[in-house]
């Protein structure tokens, strides 16, 4: 195993040694290594675990098989074999993710090196609301005293609509 390693590196010229000043170097080789060995394609659920997509690989396969994933438009098994240039849609956590697998990798890399493995054509998320809901009162407060009530009523007098002067 060591030496199919030395091997590698008189290949391509690389040495296991880090220098302080090759940061995306090393990541470049990281991925590299996370590659699949002699074939081209990995699991789908692997991939999207690898790139950081889902939690778990686990949660991959699972979104798999309740149909949230789809690669080139037709849902797919755990084990279907991703390629580049695959286009991965995942529906996971409200939201659709859109990627193009640019590189395949079998083992999880970190955050900067999974997003140089795919172009992420995402729709933008949904803005959050940033207004808190009106008249919720937190868990455990008790009854509302009458001045509470009030409050709430004023509140929600407040986010409806006005009625104009002739009731309508």
């Amino acid at each position: 195993m060591a030496s199919e390693r030395a091997d590698d590196d008189k290949d391509t010229g690389e040495s296991g040694a880090t220098n302080g000043a090759g940061g995306s170097a090393d990541a470049v080789a990281a991925a590299r290594a996370a590659g699949p060995g002699g074939g081209e394609t990995v699991r789908v659920d692997s991939w999207i675990w690898s790139v950081r997509l889902v939690k778990t690989r686990s949660m991959g396969a699972t979104a798999c098989r309740g149909g949230h994933v789809r690669v080139n438009g037709d849902r797919v098994k755990p084990a279907y074999a991703v390629r580049v240039g695959d286009e991965v849609r995942l529906r996971h956590a409200g939201r659709e993710r859109v990627v193009v697998v640019k590189r395949v990798i079998r083992k999880r890399v970190g955050p900067s090196v999974a997003v140089e493995c795919y172009v992420d054509n995402s729709p933008p998320p949904p803005p959050r609301e940033a207004v808190a809901p009106a008249g919720i009162r937190d868990r455990g407060a008790g009854r509302p005293t009458k001045r509470d009530r009030r409050e709430m009523e004023r509140l929600r007098d407040l986010s409806r609509p006005q009625a104009g002067p002739d009731g309508s």
